[in-house]
């Protein structure tokens, strides 16, 4: 168990560390675009399922780690545990990035581009199809599995790359939490965490229906 927090851990801290720091990074430099930030977030998040998926899952992310539980392929304890590390990972990478570069862009924070309904929406439509796809590339038994790296990284790249620019493409209550805390912008970070959550579950609760 201790292993599989651990990787859970260093997951979540990279996902963020690279993902907003990219963001941050872009803000002061423009050097590297929105796809660029896009790309960063896919890519990060395959890297991260091939070096740690063999060991935790490769969650780094609660509302994967709840849909995952309701599968009943994660228990209560494991479950627990992953939501409370993969926080902890992201809140540490959003302090390293204010230590590093200041309070700059709201260090990477989700925040609505038009209304809080619009985003909750999108950030909903995303993470389902995205948990969608975790199921059905990492745990179908008739899925190629090790493609699922591929498959999850390039949904999230372009998820991120058309959903960022209007609700910042979070599809992560970690993701957006470690940012909102640390840059102090908590006013829209409910939408981060109801929306993805609740996708998630729609997400496990269809692909439970597909596949019985």
């Amino acid at each position: 168990m201790r292993k599989k927090l651990t990787a859970e851990f260093l997951g979540t801290y990279f996902l963020v560390f690279a993902g907003t720091g990219a963001v941050v990074i872009n803000q002061i430099t423009k050097s590297l675009t929105h796809i660029g930030i896009a790309l960063t977030f896919g890519l990060v998040v395959t890297a991260l399922i091939y070096t740690f998926g063999h060991i935790s899952g490769a969650h780094f992310n609660p509302a994967v780690t709840i849909g995952f539980f309701l599968l009943g392929d994660t228990n209560k304890r494991d479950a627990i545990g992953y939501v409370i590390v993969q926080i902890a990972g992201a809140v540490l990478a959003s302090m390293t990035m204010l230590m590093l570069f200041g309070n700059v862009g709201t260090l990477g924070a989700t925040l609505p581009r038009g209304t809080e309904l619009q985003s909750f929406g999108l950030e909903f439509i995303l993470t389902f199809f995205l948990m969608l796809i975790i199921l059905g590339s990492a745990v179908h038994g008739k899925a190629v599995k090790s493609f699922a790296g591929l498959a999850i990284g390039a949904t999230v790249g372009l998820e991120a790359m058309f959903g960022g620019p209007i609700s910042g493409a979070s599809m992560n209550p970690a993701r957006s939490i470690g940012p909102a805390l640390i840059s102090g912008h908590l006013e829209h970070l409910w939408i981060y965490i109801v929306a993805t959550i609740v996708g998630a579950i729609t997400a496990t609760v269809v692909y439970k229906f597909m596949h019985e």
